[in-house]
C-alpha cells in the first residue's frame, strides 16, 4: 500500500454526538368533548366569576356528564382547569424546549487486524 497505512489496518473517523429532545413521546391531544368541557368550565370561571361548586352544580343540573361520565363535584372543576394549565406549561416550557447539538472532536483511529 503506497498510502502509509500498513497491511491489515483500517482508518476509522471516530466522533460522537450527543442529541437532546424533550418530544420523544408520543403527544395525545385532547379529545372534542375535553375541548368543549375546558371552554365551557373556564368560560363560567372567568367570564361568568362562578367557583367551582357553582359550576359543578350547574353542570350537573344542565346534565353534562364528566368525560368518564360521572357527575361533577367542586374538585373535579377544579382539576380540569388546573391539569389544563399544568399540560400547556409543560408543552410550553420542556416539550418545545430547543437543546444545543453536541459534538466531540473528530479524530482518525487505526483498527488493526491480524
Amino acid at each position: 500500500m503506497g498510502s502509509g497505512v500498513l497491511e491489515g489496518t483500517i482508518p476509522h473517523l471516530k466522533f460522537t454526538v450527543e442529541i437532546q429532545s424533550n418530544n420523544l413521546t408520543h403527544h395525545q391531544t385532547y379529545t372534542k368533548k375535553q375541548q368543549i368541557l375546558y371552554q365551557l368550565i373556564k368560560y363560567l370561571h372567568e367570564v361568568e366569576g362562578l367557583g367551582y361548586r357553582k359550576i359543578s352544580q350547574k353542570m350537573n343540573s344542565w346534565g353534562i356528564p364528566t368525560v368518564r361520565d360521572n357527575k361533577w363535584f367542586p374538585q373535579s372543576v377544579f382539576s380540569i382547569l388546573k391539569r389544563k394549565h399544568q399540560r400547556d406549561m409543560r408543552i410550553e416550557e420542556l416539550r418545545n424546549k430547543e437543546f444545543p447539538i453536541k459534538m466531540s472532536k473528530m479524530k482518525v483511529v487505526y483498527y488493526t487486524f491480524d
